[in-house]
């Protein structure tokens, strides 16, 4: 027995002693780790220029621009990140619940929320049906082809600026904008109604089926609306659901940001909005990312001015 012992004793100080450095990954202690994650590049016929400066991308001989990097997307994970960066506006679309997506798609649902980083003036965002709009309104204006975004709520953004979207919330990003979306790792979308552009499929049915047409969520309460999240330093919380818990962390540079993540039942992720940082040791650059896997401890160490989003 006190052979055995011995030998997973000085097996375990092994692993400690000779487990390498990987490319992105930094071991701390045993096998616990810090990845940093590379962006997977997402082209739209809306996207804009700016993830190519911000993140340093080229698009020599590409037809259609970058309109989101998704910054943390791992299989394994329940949330999902990204930048998203428009010229133009988005379709109107809703994301169907667990329970719709699920039966119908073999996939959970899309709950997603939005931190405005730059924004044009007069840029916004549609998100909810006005208060007189029905589901038989909202019908009879799709069989009519007639525009449908004269029925959803329109809000001017500026930068600073955060919008939780419930899934069947009816919605769409308007022009000019660039944020930061945190969602569950789903990629359903229907498409109501996309401008009169041609060649994409629209989902009107489905779409029928899973948008809230219940008054209150489709006020601006519900949709949990603030804004100057970059003025005040410090931790603040933005939302939290069952598949994701979100925080906004402003720094000063040299301020020291400390958690125990030992009691949090999912691995947390970082994502980088602005400054340098060390995070458990490892510089990470304005619009990077981190997957906090296996460690007891988060420590970020603020390089510069900045603000970062906190997945728990």
């Amino acid at each position: 027995m006190k052979a055995i012992l011995a030998i997973a004793l000085k097996t375990r100080q092994d692993i400690e002693r000779i487990v390498p450095t990987l490319s992105g990954y930094k071991y701390l202690s045993g096998i616990n780790v810090i990845k940093e994650l590379t962006p997977k590049i997402v082209r739209k016929i809306w996207g804009g220029q700016k993830l190519e400066s911000m993140k340093g991308l080229q698009s020599v001989g590409e037809t259609e621009p970058i309109g989101e990097t998704l910054e943390i997307c791992e299989d394994h994970l329940p949330y999902l990140a990204k930048f998203i960066d428009t010229s133009d506006v988005l379709s109107i679309q809703v994301h169907p619940g667990d329970e719709y997506a699920k039966f119908h798609e073999n996939s959970q649902g899309k709950t997603e929320c939005w931190v405005v980083l730059e924004a044009e003036e007069g840029s916004g965002v549609y998100l909810g049906l006005k208060s007189h709009v029905t589901k038989e309104l909202l019908k009879e204006t799709l069989g009519q082809k007639k525009p449908v975004d004269k029925l959803l709520n329109f809000y001017p953004v500026k930068r600073g600026d955060f919008f939780y979207v419930a899934a069947g919330s009816i919605h769409a990003i308007g022009q000019n904008i660039t944020l930061a979306e945190v969602q569950q790792n789903s990629g359903i979308t229907y498409r109501v109604w996309d401008w009169d552009r041609i060649g994409r499929e629209l989902h009107v049915e489905k779409s029928l089926d899973v948008i809230n047409f219940d008054k209150f969520s489709n006020c601006q309460d519900f949709f949990r609306i603030r804004h100057h999240l970059f003025d005040k330093e410090g931790l603040s919380e933005l939302c939290e659901h069952p598949h994701f818990h979100l925080f906004l962390l402003n720094m000063k540079k040299g301020n020291i940001y400390q958690k125990e993540v030992t009691e949090v039942s999912r691995p947390c992720s970082v994502l980088n909005l602005e400054g340098s940082v060390l995070i458990n040791g490892k510089k990470i650059n304005s619009f990077g990312a981190v997957l906090i896997d296996d460690e007891n401890h988060l420590k970020i160490e603020a390089l510069d001015d900045g603000s970062l989003l906190l997945i728990f």
